[in-house]
């Protein structure tokens, strides 16, 4: 049903390696009608999203393609994503930049992509009524192959996103925090739901550490869903993080400049 990944990724950013995995979590088995490098997600509810520190950003303030690593509750490895976007646009565009987050698995496939474009007037929960004004995240697996997006609603205080199917029909909306004051001290809940309300799990920003949270801008999160929920929409889910980050957590001003 579904085609092998698409060979060995990656163009990870130059003089930014793949920090070293220690702890690899195994591949399941035998998970019938999985895309391929899906099957992790089968077996896990939540994964734990940790942005690489980058030094060169923290220092200079030079803003550089972002790294994340994601892993299971335990502690071990499940995936390694890395952005790939235009240096111009990471500098005159900040975080409303468009990107493409490669995510790969422990063999170097890359087994999710996700794409956002860059819109010039997104980003504002009031104004999110069209298309052009909406942000939006693409989910991809394996790569080419859509399986779903994230969307921005248009809401007046707390944020609002649609999480649509590769029909966009609406399997479920994220609701963010009515206030973010301080973002980068305080956790930040972003309920994941079912259509009718019903709350299925979360998206959570985490403190990261005074130090971390004053003078970068890498952060952590965390996901949590349904261990039944379908594997496709736990990958949309996964990209609704980046798109989360982006959106309220790069801002220069989240970094003390």
């Amino acid at each position: 049903q579904y085609p092998p990944p698409q060979g060995q990724y990656v163009p990870v950013p130059p003089g930014a390696p793949q920090p070293a995995a220690q702890n690899w979590m195994v591949r399941p088995t035998g998970v019938a009608g999985c895309p391929p490098g899906l099957e992790y997600l089968t077996q896990v509810d939540q994964i734990l999203v940790h942005q690489v520190v980058e030094l060169l950003e923290a220092f200079t303030g030079w803003e550089t393609a972002n790294r994340y690593v994601l892993k299971n509750s335990v502690g071990q490895q499940v995936y390694y994503a890395a952005e790939e976007s235009d240096m111009c646009a990471r500098q005159m565009c900040a975080a409303r930049r468009g990107f493409t987050m490669h995510i790969v698995d422990n063999m170097q496939n890359e087994v999710i992509k996700v794409e956002r474009d860059f819109k010039y007037c997104g980003g504002c929960n009031c104004c999110a009524t069209c298309d052009a004004c909406q942000m939006t995240i693409t989910v991809e697996a394996p790569p080419g192959q859509v399986i779903g997006y994230v969307r921005q609603d248009c809401s007046f205080l707390a944020p609002k996103f649609n999480v649509l199917d590769a029909s966009e029909n609406v399997v479920m909306y994220i609701e963010g925090p009515s206030c973010m004051f301080c973002p980068q001290f305080c956790e930040q809940r972003f309920e994941v739901c079912t259509p009718e309300g019903q709350s299925l799990g979360a998206i959570t920003k985490q403190f990261s550490g005074l130090v971390q949270e004053m003078y970068t801008k890498a952060d952590n999160f965390g996901v949590t869903f349904p261990m039944d929920l379908a594997v496709g929409v736990k990958a949309t889910l996964l990209g609704a993080v980046f798109l989360i980050d982006f959106m309220f957590f790069e801002q220069p001003a989240n970094n003390n400049q």
